[in-house]
């Protein structure tokens, strides 16, 4: 099952930011989720030259939403000092909650719905929750109930060690409910399948390490990224805890598989790291911008979803960028950067694979030939979440944000940013500088 949607009323992204991405347990992890949110909202207002009681409404992507902030994009907003007559929508796509949130502003906006939406995605990782097992519902509802010391002590009598240990939401989280793997167990799929080596995973990590170190040096993400004083000491965290500038082949091929022990390839440290940050952009219609003279940084021409075997999930870039191209018109040599977030490297390799197969692309795409073959010097130029990391719902906004900034350094006028979605989908989304 597909579904897309084009413009043929022009939707532009104004500005944007984020967060610096920091590594789970580390700098933001006492941080509050909304809180990164709110940071992430009030630059991007900012930048915009916006002010916030001109936001129609704002949609924020999230997938593991806290329970004291159910409705993060509401809570987000009035904290950001958003007006209460401003409604907020959490969407939730998994891997593409922040990528889906744009798409959400883009058709408010197509529909004359909303002239400006403050859209984005937000998570900590690090404040994931440790839950108890299920059957401890029950004597500890009973203990709840109980009235006098007899019942409590009663009640208390029937809890056993077991009750108490702990599951981790995070493990929960990343397991599919329908194909019961984890989500690196779909990438061994994926690089037994495509014959995906050790070495070749290695090596693309390695790779990503390299470009976000060297985008880093170059002051790229200044361009996107504002400062986040955490915790109680206001301690100014200014870059992202992740890349490594010291990170080696040798270094990587001495980590041991960790979602097949035995024969697998895929390890921690040719897979995402487990991040906390946010990021926005205020999408808005293109008319009223330019009758405003507000910055553009970019616009939004197309998007795509699609839904493929759980258990190949990694596959979902190829299945909507396919989309992608097919509602608009247009062939992959026309796209001048690509973004495919690196969940694993596994899987953003044999998305390469598939993409330029004739065999995979009729068989399972229904193509007369197949997508074509990606430049390494146009995909992923700044890195990617093997060396970033990958708060799941600000990602796919992190991404579009990313992608314009480099196609206005490069003067490429098309390029699309893609995702591979847990539970079995792919998200893509085309955007334009002019």
């Amino acid at each position: 099952m597909v579904a897309w949607n084009t413009s043929s009323d022009d939707i532009a992204i104004i500005a944007g930011a984020r967060t610096p991405w920091a590594k789970a347990g580390t700098a933001l992890r006492q941080t509050h989720v909304a809180e990164l949110a709110v940071r992430a909202m009030q630059e991007t207002l900012y930048r915009s030259h916006w002010s916030a009681d001109r936001v129609d409404e704002v949609v924020l992507g999230n997938v593991v939403m806290p329970p004291d902030a159910t409705n993060l994009a509401r809570v987000a907003a009035m904290y950001a000092g958003i007006p209460a007559s401003v409604p907020g929508l959490t969407v939730q796509r998994n891997c593409a909650s922040g990528m889906e949130a744009v798409a959400e502003a883009a058709g408010r906006i197509r529909n004359h719905m909303a002239k400006a939406v403050l859209a984005g995605g937000a998570e900590s990782m690090s404040t994931l929750p440790l839950l108890l097992p299920a059957e401890t519902m029950e004597p500890m509802s009973r203990l709840y109930r109980a009235k006098s010391v007899w019942q409590k002590a009663s009640a208390s009598l029937t809890l056993r060690p077991r009750h108490f240990k702990p599951v981790a939401a995070l493990e929960l989280g990343l397991t599919d409910p329908t194909c019961n793997m984890i989500m690196g167990k779909t990438a061994e799929v994926l690089a037994k399948e495509f014959n995906v080596s050790r070495k070749q995973q290695d090596e693309f990590a390695l790779r990503s390490h390299n470009r976000a170190v060297d985008a880093e040096r170059a002051g790229k993400f200044e361009d996107e990224r504002v400062t986040f004083f955490a915790g109680r000491q206001c301690e100014a965290v200014t870059h992202d805890i992740g890349p490594r500038a010291t990170q080696s082949l040798e270094a990587l091929a001495n980590l041991n598989p960790i979602f097949d022990r035995r024969d697998g390839t895929v390890t921690v440290g040719n897979s995402c790291q487990i991040t906390d940050g946010a990021a926005t952009v205020l999408v808005a219609d293109a008319a009223m911008a330019h009758a405003e003279g507000l910055p553009i940084l970019g616009y939004i021409r197309a998007y795509a979803y699609a839904g493929l075997d759980p258990s190949r999930m990694g596959l979902g870039p190829v299945y909507a960028i396919h989309e992608l191209l097919r509602q608009t018109g247009m062939q992959l040599s026309d796209i001048g950067l690509l973004e495919i977030n690196e969940a694993f490297a596994a899987q953003v390799l044999a998305c390469l694979q598939a993409m330029e197969s004739d065999a995979f692309c009729s068989e399972h795409l229904a193509r007369e030939h197949a997508i074509g073959s990606v430049d390494p010097e146009k995909l992923n130029v700044n890195g990617g979440a093997i060396a970033l990391g990958h708060p799941v719902g600000a990602t796919g906004c992190r991404l579009v944000l990313t992608l314009l900034h480099e196609m206005r350094r490069r003067n490429v006028q098309f390029g699309i940013a893609s995702l591979c979605v847990g539970g079995g989908q792919g998200a893509a989304i085309l955007l334009e500088q002019r």
